[in-house]
C-alpha cells in the first residue's frame, strides 16, 4: 500500500500536464469540427471529405499518429529555419485534435441534419436570416447532440494523451511506460486510475451539460460547465508560473527501459546538489531523443556510442570504441552543436544470448553457430532492435534466418526467454538479469555490432555553461558496468524491487559521489 501511496504523489504534476493537453486539444478540434459540422450538414461534398478525412484519422494507431508528426515537424522547422518544435506539445496536439475531430463534426452533422424540416420551414417562413436561424433555432435543437459528441471525443482525447509520453510530452502516461519498464505495478495502478478518474470525471460533468440543455435545465448545465472550468483550472495549478527558474531549470532525458531511468535520476541529482530545478522526461524512443537535445527540448541524456553511430551518422564501419566515441564527439558538435561530456565508463551493447542449458546442447557459443541453428529458433527483441540497422549489419555479417521473431518491452522480452516462448533474444551487455538469469551471451567473431559506449550528451544551450558541465564532469569514467548491473538489476528483479530513484542512491554511494 505505501508503493502506490508513494505512486500517487507523482500524480499532481504530471495530472496537471495531461489536463492541459488534452483540454487544448479538446477546445481545438471544437473550434475546426463545430463550423466544419455547420458547412457539412448544408453541403453533401462538403460533408463527404470531412467525415471521411476524420475517419481515415481514426484508422491510424494514436502512437502511429503521434511519431508521425515528429519527422513532419522537423522538416517544416528545417523549411522555414528553424523555431518549430518536433517533440512535447506541439505534435501531441495536432495528434490529439486529429482525433477529437470524428465524433464532434459527425454528431454536429447528424444533428443539425436531424432537426424537423417543418421548423427549419417555419424559421424561413417568419424571415429569419440564415445566421438567426442557425443561432436562434438550429443550434438549441442540436446542441444536446453536439455535446454528445463532444464528450465522446473528452474520453478518447484524455485516454489517447497517455501515448503522449513517446514523443516528450509529460502525461499520466509517463508512470504507465515507466511502471510497466519497471515492473513497478503500484505505478502502472497509479497512471492508469489517475487516468480513468479523469476520464469518468470530465463524461460526468459533459454528461451533466448535456442532459441540463435537453431537459432545459439551466442551472444544471451552468453548473456543470462550471465545475469543469473550476477543476481544469485546479487540476493545472502546477503549472502556473512561480516566479524563478529561467535557465536555472533543465530537463533530463531517457529512453524506456530501467538503466535509463537509473541514470537520468543520477545525473538529476548530480544537478540538483549544483543549484538547478531538474524535470524529467522519460519513456523517449531512439528514434526522436537526439533530436530532442539537438533542438534544446531536452538539456542532458545518456546515449550510446553505437546508437549514435549507427542511426545519426549512419556509419557501417565498426572502428574501436575510443574512436567512436572521439569521432561521434567531433560530429555532434560540429553539425548539431552539440557537447559530448565524456563515456561514463561501461558498455551497453546489444548481445544475443539463450539459456545456458540450450546453448550447451546444441553447441552454440557465437553468432556462426547460431546460424545453423536459427531456422528451428525463435528469436525475440526489444521493441526497436529488428528496425535499427545493427540488426541490418548483423544479418549481413551472419545469414541468420529465425522461425520467427517477435518483439517485446525489454523487461517481457526476458521473460519470454524464461518461459519458452523465444529461444534467442537481442539482450543488453549491462543488464543485471544476464548474470541472475544465467544466459549465455554469444560472440561475435566477425565484429558486426559496434560499440556501444554509454556517453553523457548535452544541449546546444548548455554546451557553454560551465556550472552545468561541472556538474556532470564527474560522472566521466566513474561507472563500472558491473555496478551498472548491480543498479539495474535492483529495479528489473521480481522480488524486494527498488525504484530507480533508489537504484540511484546506491550507484552514486558505490561510485563515491
Amino acid at each position: 500500500m505505501s508503493a502506490f501511496l508513494d505512486a500517487l504523489t507523482r500524480v499532481p504534476p504530471l495530472l496537471a500536464s495531461h489536463v492541459l493537453l488534452s483540454a487544448a486539444a479538446l477546445l481545438l478540434g471544437i473550434a475546426i469540427s463545430l463550423p466544419l459540422g455547420v458547412w457539412a450538414a448544408r453541403n453533401a461534398a462538403v460533408a463527404r471529405v470531412a467525415l471521411g478525412f476524420a475517419s481515415l484519422v481514426q484508422t491510424i494507431p494514436s502512437l502511429a499518429l503521434l511519431a508521425l508528426f515528429y519527422p513532419l515537424l522537423l522538416s517544416l522547422s528545417a523549411l522555414v529555419g528553424g523555431g518549430i518544435p518536433a517533440l512535447g506539445f506541439l505534435p501531441s496536439l495536432i495528434a490529439l485534435t486529429l482525433y477529437a475531430l470524428l465524433p464532434i463534426l459527425r454528431n454536429a452533422v447528424a444533428g443539425l441534419q436531424g432537426i424537423d424540416p417543418a421548423i427549419v420551414q417555419a424559421a424561413d417562413a417568419v424571415g429569419m436570416t440564415r445566421a438567426q436561424k442557425l443561432r436562434l433555432v438550429e443550434a438549441p435543437l442540436a446542441a444536446p447532440v453536439v455535446i454528445a459528441g463532444i464528450r465522446t471525443a473528452a474520453v478518447w482525447t484524455i485516454g489517447a494523451a497517455t501515448l503522449s509520453t513517446t514523443v516528450g510530452q509529460p502525461s499520466l502516461g509517463d508512470m504507465i511506460f515507466a511502471g510497466l519498464q519497471t515492473q513497478n505495478w503500484a505505478l502502472v495502478l497509479a497512471g492508469c486510475l489517475s487516468a480513468a478518474a479523469l476520464a469518468l470525471c470530465v463524461d460526468a460533468l459533459i454528461g451533466g451539460i448535456e442532459f441540463g440543455i435537453r431537459t432545459r435545465r439551466r442551472w444544471l448545465w451552468i453548473a456543470s460547465a462550471i465545475l469543469l472550468v473550476a477543476g481544469a483550472a485546479a487540476a493545472t495549478a502546477p503549472l502556473w508560473p512561480r516566479g524563478g527558474g529561467g535557465d536555472r531549470t533543465v530537463v533530463v532525458g531517457a529512453k524506456n527501459f530501467a538503466e535509463q531511468y537509473i541514470l537520468a535520476r543520477l545525473i538529476g541529482d548530480r544537478l540538483e546538489r549544483a543549484g538547478y530545478t531538474v524535470q524529467y522526461r522519460d519513456g523517449l524512443g531512439s528514434a526522436v531523443v537526439f533530436g530532442a537535445l539537438a533542438g534544446d527540448d531536452i538539456d542532458v541524456y545518456v546515449d550510446y556510442a553505437g546508437t549514435i553511430w549507427s542511426n545519426e551518422m549512419k556509419r557501417r564501419d565498426v572502428p574501436d570504441r575510443g574512436a567512436m566515441v572521439s569521432a561521434i564527439g567531433d560530429w555532434a558538435r560540429r553539425t548539431h552543436g552539440v557537447g559530448l561530456v565524456g563515456a561514463l565508463g561501461f558498455e551497453n551493447a546489444y548481445a544475443f544470448a539463450m539459456k545456458r542449458d540450450p546453448a550447451r546442447d546444441q553447441r552454440i557459443a557465437s553468432l556462426d553457430d547460431l546460424v545453423r541453428a536459427a531456422p528451428r529458433l525463435a528469436l525475440g527483441s526489444d521493441l526497436e532492435f529488428l528496425e535499427r540497422p545493427e540488426w541490418a549489419a548483423v544479418k549481413r555479417a551472419y545469414p541468420l534466418r529465425f522461425a520467427r521473431t517477435t518483439p517485446y518491452s525489454p523487461t517481457f522480452m526476458y521473460r519470454a526467454l524464461q518461459s519458452g516462448n523465444v529461444d534467442v533474444i537481442s539482450a543488453f551487455s549491462s543488464d543485471g538479469r544476464i548474470a541472475a538469469d544465467r544466459l549465455t551471451v554469444l560472440t561475435d567473431p566477425r565484429r558486426a555490432i559496434p560499440g556501444y559506449d554509454a556517453i553523457l550528451m548535452v544541449a546546444p544551450a548548455r554546451a557553454r555553461d560551465a556550472a552545468f558541465l561541472a556538474a556532470l564532469k564527474p560522472l566521466v569514467g566513474r561507472v563500472p558496468v558491473e555496478a551498472m548491473r548491480t543498479a539495474n538489476y535492483q529495479v528489473d528483479r521480481d522480488t524486494d524491487k527498488q525504484t530507480p530513484e533508489a537504484a540511484a542512491r546506491w550507484l552514486a554511494a558505490k561510485i563515491g559521489l
